[in-house]
């Protein structure tokens, strides 16, 4: 398979938001993150999307750990949905998901099916009793991997962006707001200039998701509740897959 790298430098050169940009049509890559954990350097993560055959494409999150970390569950798992795209890219619509928690003396894997004819979606596995019913589906459903691409691929000044996430057995209506002016975000020595898109649950608990014009992976992912930073995603290198 051959891949070619975007230079950082030139990357963060050309990521200047402009009042009309959106992303480029989706496109396979492989994106590599630093984790961090309460605050603290924990690992690494790799976000990749793959063309697997006409309109079915695949995303993957895969998220690794170091040994010996407190809440380390949340830090070594893996999961990925296969989609289809409509024509006019405007469409991503989940197939199948699955999610993996690894741990040292035990593991959890979750399954899922988005039967699109018979209008519901199904998980089996490492699941609760309570979320092994059958969810009716919406056109417009997502998971929770697809919420991410569609936001670069949606995300414009000042917006709100309204999705259903319909995930591992629940579904949840999930509300984000974009900022109205991009910012300024320091991943390493590189500086992005990146909208701020940020959803807040019931609660204390927030996401908050970055994106760059013309990168076609977040720049950086957090989710934090009263407590502080919790999961923190940041965006290493990207790589484009031909």
């Amino acid at each position: 398979m051959k891949t070619f790298a975007l230079p950082l430098c030139l990357v963060a050169l050309l990521c200047a938001w402009t009042p009309q940009a959106r992303a480029a049509a989706l496109e396979p890559f492989v994106a590599t993150y630093d984790a961090w954990y309460e605050g603290r350097h924990a690992g690494d993560a790799t976000m990749r999307v793959d063309h697997l055959d006409g309109s079915r494409w695949e995303v993957d999150l895969d998220i690794r750990g170091r040994r010996g970390l407190v809440g380390l569950a949340r830090l070594n798992m893996g999961q990925s949905t296969v989609f289809d795209v409509s024509a006019d890219g405007e469409r991503y619509r989940p197939l199948t998901q699955r999610t993996v928690r690894k741990a040292l003396f035990f593991g959890r894997q979750i399954d899922g099916v988005y039967d699109w004819d018979a209008g519901a979606a199904q998980w089996s596995g490492d699941v609760s009793k309570r979320r092994r019913d059958p969810v009716p589906l919406r056109e417009g459903d997502l998971s929770a991997l697809l919420i991410n691409l569609a936001i670069i691929r949606d995300a414009e000044p000042g917006q709100t962006l309204n999705y259903r996430f319909v995930d591992n057995g629940r579904t949840r209506e999930h509300v984000y707001r974009v900022a109205d002016e991009a910012e300024i975000i320091e991943v390493g020595d590189l500086s992005y200039s990146a909208l701020r898109v940020s959803r807040v649950d019931d609660g204390d608990d927030e996401t908050l998701v970055w994106v760059a014009n013309g990168v076609p992976t977040p720049i950086r992912i957090l989710q934090r509740d009263a407590d502080g930073d919790g999961v923190d995603l940041r965006l290493i290198e990207y790589q484009g897959v031909e």
